[in-house]
């Protein structure tokens, strides 16, 4: 049996890692909080990972034990590209296999800082869907020609797998995994999150649909790419309004998640 340690009696790296490392994990755990929130989580397992700011291949990761709502920014631990631990307050590591998804992305994406794979019950139903995401909705219409699927290969414990995840991926920033799960990279902690939930949305949309067993309409595929047009304009005030007010919804909860 393993030694738990409770991620809220470990003394704080606040001060002690360059502020810009403190940012990253902070943000990085109140996306594992908002994750458990939203029920995303899948027990222990899943994972968002965050790349660290400066020349060194440096990323975060959740120790493997934790909770997601009980995730602190102190408890991450700080890997290398092939997962090898370089700091872990825990004493738990981290999921191998686990990793694995998430460097290949890093690997081949230096422009996305935060990646997020998920095992929700409306992410695998559409995953497994021969048509994949329909655009029938506006949360799904934002990533009109902007989705990409990988087909399912087994465990993800190779790293030799790396390849073909970066191959399916290409420049886009959100695939399904097929009969799998969805896998979203941002170029913020932010931004990966934003495009997480609105998948997740279209998701849920296309299954309550899809279980009426009725007709449906679809939009023009001109208006669809319209409207991912719209949603990807830099001005959007959405883009600086509502991470604060997550930030602060997890703060009138429990803000022991910046600890």
């Amino acid at each position: 049996m393993y030694k738990r340690t409770d991620p809220k009696t470990l003394p704080t790296l606040k001060g002690q890692c360059s502020p810009e490392e403190w940012e990253v994990r902070v943000n990085l755990a109140a996306c594992y909080r908002l994750f458990a929130h939203y029920r995303w989580t899948d027990l222990i397992h899943t994972h968002i990972s965050a790349r660290l700011p400066g020349d060194k291949e440096e990323f975060l990761i959740n120790p493997y034990g934790l909770l997601f709502d009980e995730i602190t920014a102190t408890s991450l631990v700080k890997i290398d590209c092939n997962g090898n631990v370089i700091d872990d307050r825990t004493d738990l590591g981290i999921n191998p296999a686990g990793f694995m998804i998430h460097s290949a992305v890093h690997m081949a994406r230096h422009d996305l800082v935060c990646v997020m794979h998920s095992h929700t019950a409306a992410g695998i139903a559409v995953s497994c869907q021969k048509d994949g995401l329909l655009f029938i909705s506006q949360h799904a219409m934002r990533f009109h020609n902007r989705i990409a699927y990988h087909n399912y290969d087994s465990f993800a414990f190779d790293y030799a797998q790396r390849e073909g995840f970066q191959k399916d991926l290409g420049n886009k920033k959100a695939m399904f995994l097929r009969n799998h799960g969805l896998l979203v990279g941002g170029t913020t902690i932010r931004e990966a999150f934003d495009l997480h939930y609105y998948l997740e949305r279209a998701c849920q949309a296309q299954v309550e649909l899809l279980s009426c067993g009725v007709e449906y309409i679809t939009p023009d595929p001109a208006v669809a790419e319209e409207t991912a047009r719209g949603f990807e304009r830099p001005n959007r005030e959405a883009n600086t309004r509502d991470w604060p007010a997550l930030l602060a919804m997890l703060d009138r909860a429990d803000p022991s998640y910046a600890m």
